[in-house]
């Protein structure tokens, strides 16, 4: 039997903006520099999921997305097996940046409910502020090494040599991470990766949509995952740069201020 949705769990609750209201682009602004995160809900379709999205973000193509800049992310039943395509199956995804093997990710990512599954499929989100926190405070050398550049090679052969996290010269950190088999590291880095996995995991949050609802978030802050799932599960996905000024990465958590500097900024 199909399970009963409760119609906001809490953190849909904390971070949702009232689409209807006028100034809702300003607020959605405001919280994304804040916060890195807002919730929507009233997003019924595809067509109502593009005419918000293009309210907020110039879309940017992906591989996977229609002509229009939106991907329909589904059980193909086809691309279980194939390295990168994991959204397309039914299993559990990993925590990611979008388009973590690309030099410039986009900055905004949008994903929205059209069915929910029948069983599990719940989305799973991580603050990399957090992340960075709870690293630079509790593991300072895994997280120092996962600052050091060019440490990590994300994507297949036309992929992006990186870092875990880019501190920018105004000391605003972005953190980058995949963790699938498109994920190769440098050995002085690989030591540390059990202590990345933990801290992402102790600070993952699941957000269960039913339709029409979903989340915006800052892909230079926070990480995304999902969990299995049975049944004709859909979402719709819309990437892109922000129509609005927005700094680069977090400031990091007081606690953790006094992160290394590095200059590269892959």
């Amino acid at each position: 039997m199909r399970r009963a949705h409760e119609p906001y769990a809490d953190v849909f609750v904390r971070n949702r903006v009232d689409l209807t209201v006028l100034g809702a682009e300003e607020e959605i602004a405001g919280r994304l520099r804040e916060t890195g995160l807002v919730t929507v809900d009233g997003l019924a379709s595809r067509t109502a999921v593009l005419a918000f999205a293009v309210r907020i973000m110039k879309l940017v193509p992906h591989r996977d997305s229609d002509s229009d800049g939106i991907t329909t992310i589904r059980d193909t039943r086809r691309h279980t097996l194939r390295a990168g395509f994991a959204g397309f199956g039914n299993g559990a995804l990993d925590p990611h940046t979008e388009r973590s093997g690309t030099p410039n990710p986009p900055r905004l990512m949008l994903l929205v409910c059209g069915q929910a599954a029948e069983t599990g499929g719940e989305c799973l989100l991580t603050d990399g502020q957090a992340v960075h926190s709870d690293l630079f405070t509790g593991e300072r050398e895994a997280g120092s090494a996962l600052a050091q550049p060019r440490t990590a090679f994300f994507g297949a052969g036309d992929g992006h040599a990186t870092q875990v996290f880019t501190v920018h010269e105004d000391l605003r950190v972005s953190m980058r991470l995949r963790c699938d088999r498109l994920a190769r590291w440098n050995p002085m880095v690989q030591p540390y990766l059990p202590h990345l996995r933990a801290a992402v995991a102790r600070h993952q949050v699941p957000l269960d949509l039913a339709p029409g609802q979903g989340y915006l978030l800052d892909n230079e802050r926070w990480l995304h995952a999902r969990r299995a799932f049975t049944g004709d599960r859909v979402f719709w996905r819309a990437l892109g740069q922000p129509l609005f000024p927005m700094p680069r990465g977090f400031a990091p958590a007081p606690a953790s201020a006094r992160t290394p500097m590095f200059s590269e900024t892959g």
